[in-house]
């Protein structure tokens, strides 16, 4: 679950995009696993559904390296971007579904980016 207000607006990245609604310190908490919103599976499940669910899995689900489930968000952080130079980084000391924390201070309007390489077990969203 986001934990900082956002919008969701087109991307100069990719499609769209997360973007801060008001300034973001650095350090602090951007994004929490919240039990009960967010949903986690196991990653054997999408081989069983149907194609078009299995692309809807690959395109906003994600495998965390940590907990080695897949991870669908409820709200917009489906929609943060990859980026090799990220604002935001996953913390795996502080929660086992990683407790995303600004790397740096964030602007608002600016675009909230993630290295997906940081908490993927896959790069490329394969389960």
């Amino acid at each position: 679950m986001l934990l900082v207000p956002t919008r969701l607006a087109q991307s100069t990245i990719h499609g769209f995009g997360v973007y801060a609604a008001a300034p973001i310190a650095k350090g602090t908490p951007v994004w929490r696993f919240a039990k009960g919103l967010d949903m986690e599976f196991a990653p054997d499940i999408v081989p069983t559904l149907p194609a078009h669910v299995q692309q809807f899995f690959a395109h906003y689900g994600y495998l965390d390296r940590n907990v080695q489930r897949i991870v669908l968000c409820f709200d917009d952080a489906r929609f943060v971007n990859h980026s090799d130079t990220p604002n935001v980084a996953t913390d795996y000391t502080q929660d086992p579904h990683g407790l995303d924390v600004a790397l740096r201070d964030i602007a608002a309007d600016e675009e909230i980016t993630m290295n997906y390489e940081d908490f993927e077990r896959s790069a490329g969203r394969g389960f």
